[in-house]
């Protein structure tokens, strides 16, 4: 086999680190659904040339979490309901993946990895802070897939959990007492730790499905444009 000479690359390139702080600020709804991003205006924003921010933008497109709309420009991605029950649809088959492999040889470990998401999540919800419940959440997903130990899992889950904090905003408005998000999460744990497969399986289900139906009824409470 022959060798070939590569030149030294940094570890994380100007691009790539551009591209995490836009996913950080569409996760965090900094850069809100529909909003428009300018590539002179965030090449003076990050104080870098034009060409990496026009390389994180066009990751993220890859990603599905920008949209280029042809002589307009690119657009951070509304989601529509079909996209929330898309989504979630696919959580399910990740995470419930994911749950497999970790009922087969993994509880201990994962019911250790989840515990400080749901003191989070317990902690917030008694003062009564919906935004910090939504990033525990997001941290027990994490956490959740992370313990399975699979790479693919975790590179596959990365997007959608993205999309899914952009959804959690309007999720956190359907509990009128926040402890009952955060109790579903306490049981799931439990679950995990100690129940049969079948009944952390279902649990699993049980939260995705409520989650897309409170969706639904938000949704539909929205008014119609014009």
């Amino acid at each position: 086999m022959s060798v070939i000479d590569f030149e030294p690359v940094n570890q994380r390139s100007t691009a790539e680190m551009i591209a995490d702080r836009l996913r950080e600020a569409i996760m965090r709804g900094a850069l809100e659904p529909g909003a428009q991003l300018g590539e002179a205006d965030l090449a003076a924003q990050f104080g870098v040339s034009r060409g990496p921010v026009r390389e994180a933008m066009q990751r993220l497109v890859s990603e599905g979490l920008l949209h280029s709309i042809r002589n307009r420009g690119i657009f951070v991605i509304e989601l529509t309901l079909a996209d929330v029950v898309d989504i979630y649809r696919s959580r399910t088959a990740i995470e419930g993946g994911a749950l497999a492999l970790i009922l087969d040889g993994r509880r201990d470990s994962a019911y250790e990895a989840l515990a400080p998401s749901v003191q989070a999540m317990l902690e917030q919800a008694a003062a009564g802070d919906a935004a910090g419940v939504s990033d525990a959440d997001q941290q027990f997903h994490e956490a959740l897939v992370a313990a399975a130990d699979s790479t693919r899992l975790v590179r596959a889950a990365r997007t959608l959990l993205i999309e899914t904090r952009m959804c959690l905003g309007k999720l956190q408005t359907t509990y009128p007492d926040l402890r009952e998000q955060a109790d579903e999460h306490v049981a799931l744990r439990e679950a995990i730790g100690a129940a049969s497969p079948a009944r952390a399986h279902r649990l699993l289900r049980d939260h995705m499905d409520d989650a897309v139906q409170r969706l639904r009824d938000q949704y539909a409470e929205e008014p119609i444009p014009g």
